[in-house]
């Protein structure tokens, strides 16, 4: 898809991934509209795609309400009068050994990494439809192929969103709107030093925000269905699928040595 003279909607726009894939949408000539919780940082980010895109706008908004995810996708389009890009980038972590979890959290991050994309999906989705034109686009994770330890309710709610976004590819094939599925490792984003979270000790080398923009810019412009990056991390999730009680034994052995120091 080529971007320019499109309308985007990116959510969890005021840092890390969503702010600069709102960056980068404006300089490729789209009219962008962003929301987050923050506002002094959201206005920051609009400020500088304003320099690109002067029609952008900004929404405070806490995606753990479902009643601001419907107000934010009605006050989206009467502002543009449409949104041909969905950008489903919001998220929460809650890293928790699933004995340390409840019910209250685990529905908390379902309601922002899940049920807030799907509601914003079923609101803007049928307009695209109506021009047979649109793009969702769903940063997911790789914690929703390799059910990363101590992530029970953020794999969950990140491979529901994997597997919504496939199958709105699937009901909409052949209607001109397209989907994509970002599989990110670890970004070096705040995401990873958020309070009351586990801390994440895995020996990984995380990408940058850059690098991950750079190959979701890619992906859009070549029409991709997916895109993993690191690109290996297809191949681990290959290999999962393919003996999947291995594969958690060995990750079961990993936890062990790590708590053995290593």
């Amino acid at each position: 898809m080529d971007l320019a003279g499109k309308v985007a909607l990116i959510t969890g726009a005021s840092s890390g991934i969503g702010a600069t894939l709102a960056e980068r949408f404006a300089a490729a000539g789209a009219t962008v509209g962003i929301c987050a919780r923050r506002a002094d940082r959201l206005a920051d980010v609009r400020s500088r795609c304003l320099a690109h895109a002067p029609r952008s706008r900004s929404w405070v908004c806490d995606l753990a309400d479902p009643d601001q995810v419907e107000r934010l996708a009605a006050e989206a389009l009467g502002a543009f009068g449409r949104v041909d890009v969905l950008v489903n980038n919001a998220g929460i972590p809650k890293r928790r050994h699933v004995l340390a979890l409840d019910a209250a959290t685990v529905e908390t991050v379902l309601q922002v990494n899940f049920l807030a994309p799907a509601r914003l999906t079923l609101a803007l989705v049928p307009q695209m439809v109506e021009r047979g034109d649109g793009l969702v686009v769903s940063v997911s994770s790789v914690a929703a192929t390799l059910s990363s330890p101590g992530e029970a309710a953020y794999a969950a709610s990140k491979a529901a969103l994997s597997v919504f976004t496939e199958v709105t590819a699937v009901d909409l094939w052949n209607t001109g709107v397209r989907t994509l599925v970002v599989y990110p490792g670890v970004v070096d984003t705040e995401l990873f030093d958020v309070p009351d979270n586990d801390p994440f000790t895995a020996p990984v080398t995380p990408v940058t925000v850059d690098e991950l923009a750079d190959a979701v810019m890619g992906a859009i412009a070549a029409d991709a269905r997916e895109l993993y990056l690191p690109a290996f991390f297809k191949d681990l999730a290959a290999g999962k699928a393919a003996d999947v009680p291995r594969f958690l034994e060995g990750s079961a052995a990993f936890v062990r040595q790590q708590g053995a120091g290593g």
